[in-house]
C-alpha cells in the first residue's frame, strides 16, 4: 500500500520557532508614528501588549524557545499530519504530487490555537486578567476563547458583522469556551458607535473590529489586545507549523517546487512558507511560493506598498505594507477571515522584492476547487483554504499540461464544518463573485494617508 499520510511523533514537536527577520536579505522598515511620521519603538506597544510578546515583534534571533507549558498544550493536536493527495492528483490525471499540511486537527479548527495559547500564555503571565481582539469568520476568535479558557482568563471578541451573520455556530463556539462575543461595529466602542452613525447597515471590516479591540484594551486597567495575523510575532508562532511540515516532506523523500497558502493577513501563508523559504534563502533551494487571495479583497495584487493603518479608527502606528486603506470594506464573501485591508509586513516585503508570488481568485472558482477536494479527498475545508486549492489545482494542471513532474504543497488551514450555509449556496448556484471594480479599487488606494 502507498502511504498516505506523514506523521510525526510528540517527541518531535518542535522546540523553538523560526525568525524569518533573521534571515532576510533585506531589512523591513520600520512602524511610524501617526503624528509625526517618525519610527516608533517597542514602548508604542507597551498599552496592549505584554513585555515578550514586544520583545519578539521586534527580535532578530533565528530561534526563539517555545515555553514548555505551551507546548504541553501543542500536544493536544501537535504534530499535525501531512497527507498525500493521491486521489486528487488521480482525479486531475496529473504527474504533480500534491501534498497538505492538515491544521483542521486542532480543538477550535483551525492553524490559529499556534499563536492564542502562546498569547494566552505571556499575557497571564503577565498578570493581564482578559483579552480583547477581532475575528473574522471566527476562526481566531474560537482560538483565543479556547487559549483563555485554558489560562484562566477572560475573551472579548469583536466579530465582523457579516460573519456573525453568516456563521453564528463560530459564535456560539466562542461562547461555550465562555467569551463574550459582540458584532462589529458594535454599540459598545467609540469607534463602533461612529461607524454605525455613519452606515447603519454596514457589513463591517477586521479593520473596524481591530479598532473596536484596541479600545476596549487601551481602556481597560486589566485587559491586554491579542492579534491573530499580520505581526511579527503571529507569523513567528505560526511557524511550528512548517518546521513539521519539513521534516514531513524528508519522510515523504520529496521537496517542494511550490509552496501554496491563502492569505488574508498573513499567519496562514507565513507560518507554513517561511521555514520552508529559509531554504531557498540560505541554502540555495529553488522552490516557488504562492500567497492567494480572493480577488474581491486584492489586498496583495492591486493595493500599494505605502504605510498606513492597521485598523479603521488608525489607533495603530502606522505599517509598511500592501494595503487597500484603511477605510476600505471589503465585499461580504464567505472567505471571512480574508477580509483584511492590509497584510502583513513581512510578506508584503516579500512579494515586493519578487521572493513571494501573489494570485487573487473570485469567489466561485474557489468554491468549485473546495467541493472537489471534498468529493475525492473527504475533507470539507474551509472557505479560505479553497483559495489555497484552486492553486494547487492550477499548477497541478500546468505540470500536466508540461508533461512534468511537479511537487506541490499547500496549508490546508482549517475545516469547513461551520461553513456549511456557503456551501448550501455554492451548491444552489446562489453564490455570488462580489467584485469591485478597477475604478473602485483605484479610488480606495488614492484614500491612503501614506
Amino acid at each position: 500500500m502507498e502511504q498516505t499520510k506523514f506523521l510525526l511523533d510528540e517527541r518531535e514537536l518542535p522546540e523553538s520557532w523560526y525568525n524569518l527577520v533573521a534571515d532576510l536579505p533585506f531589512a523591513l522598515d520600520p512602524p511610524l508614528d501617526p503624528a509625526t511620521r517618525k519610527p516608533v519603538g517597542p514602548e508604542a506597544l507597551a498599552a496592549i501588549f505584554p513585555e515578550e510578546i514586544i520583545r519578539q515583534e521586534v527580535s532578530t534571533e533565528r530561534y526563539i524557545p517555545i515555553p514548555e507549558e505551551v507546548r504541553e498544550i501543542y500536544s493536544l493536536w501537535r504534530p499535525t499530519p501531512m497527507f498525500r493527495a493521491r486521489r486528487l492528483e488521480r482525479y486531475l490525471d496529473t504527474p504533480a504530487h500534491i501534498y497538505y499540511k492538515y491544521e483542521g486537527v486542532s480543538a477550535p479548527g483551525s492553524h490559529k490555537p499556534n499563536t492564542a495559547v502562546p498569547q494566552a500564555y505571556y499575557n497571564r503571565e503577565a498578570g493581564v486578567k482578559r483579552l480583547t481582539t477581532e475575528t473574522g469568520a471566527g476562526q481566531w476568535g474560537s482560538s483565543l476563547a479556547f487559549a483563555c479558557r485554558l489560562m484562566g482568563m477572560e475573551c472579548t471578541v469583536y466579530m465582523v458583522r457579516v460573519s456573525y451573520e453568516q456563521k453564528p455556530y463560530r459564535r456560539v463556539m466562542m461562547q461555550t469556551y465562555g467569551a463574550e462575543v459582540y458584532p462589529s461595529p458594535s454599540e459598545k466602542t467609540g469607534a463602533g458607535r461612529r461607524v454605525l452613525q455613519e452606515d447603519p447597515q454596514t457589513t463591517g471590516s477586521l479593520g473596524i473590529a481591530i479598532s473596536e479591540a484596541v479600545e476596549d484594551a487601551a481602556s481597560s486597567e486589566d485587559a491586554n489586545y491579542s492579534l491573530g495575523s499580520v505581526l511579527n510575532h503571529v507569523l513567528l508562532h505560526q511557524t511550528v507549523n512548517g518546521q513539521e511540515a519539513m521534516k514531513q516532506m524528508e519522510m515523504a523523500g520529496e521537496w517542494p517546487d511550490v509552496v501554496i497558502g491563502c492569505a488574508g493577513g498573513g499567519s496562514n501563508f507565513g507560518g507554513f512558507a517561511f521555514p520552508f523559504l529559509r531554504e531557498n534563502l540560505v541554502n540555495g533551494k529553488k522552490t516557488r511560493f504562492i500567497a492567494v487571495e480572493p480577488s474581491s479583497c486584492p489586498t496583495l495584487t492591486k493595493g500599494r506598498f505605502t504605510y498606513d493603518f492597521g485598523d479603521e479608527a488608525g489607533m495603530t502606528p502606522m505599517l509598511k505594507m500592501y494595503t487597500l486603506g484603511h477605510d476600505f470594506v471589503p465585499a461580504g464573501i464567505h472567505a471571512g477571515g480574508l477580509r483584511y485591508h492590509g497584510d502583513s509586513p513581512i510578506l508584503s516585503a516579500l512579494v515586493h522584492e519578487g521572493l513571494v508570488e501573489a494570485r487573487a481568485y473570485p469567489q466561485n472558482p474557489t468554491f468549485e476547487a473546495g467541493v472537489t477536494f471534498a468529493r475525492v479527498e473527504g475533507i470539507l475545508p474551509a472557505p479560505e483554504v479553497n483559495h489555497a486549492i484552486k492553486a494547487a489545482i492550477d499548477e497541478a494542471l500546468a505540470a500536466k499540461e508540461a508533461g512534468e513532474e511537479r511537487v506541490i504543497a499547500f496549508n490546508l488551514c482549517g475545516h469547513g464544518h461551520f461553513d456549511l450555509g456557503a456551501y448550501e449556496r455554492y451548491l444552489a448556484g446562489e453564490l455570488v463573485d462580489l467584485e469591485y471594480s478597477e475604478e473602485e479599487i483605484e479610488q480606495a488606494v488614492a484614500r491612503i494617508p501614506g
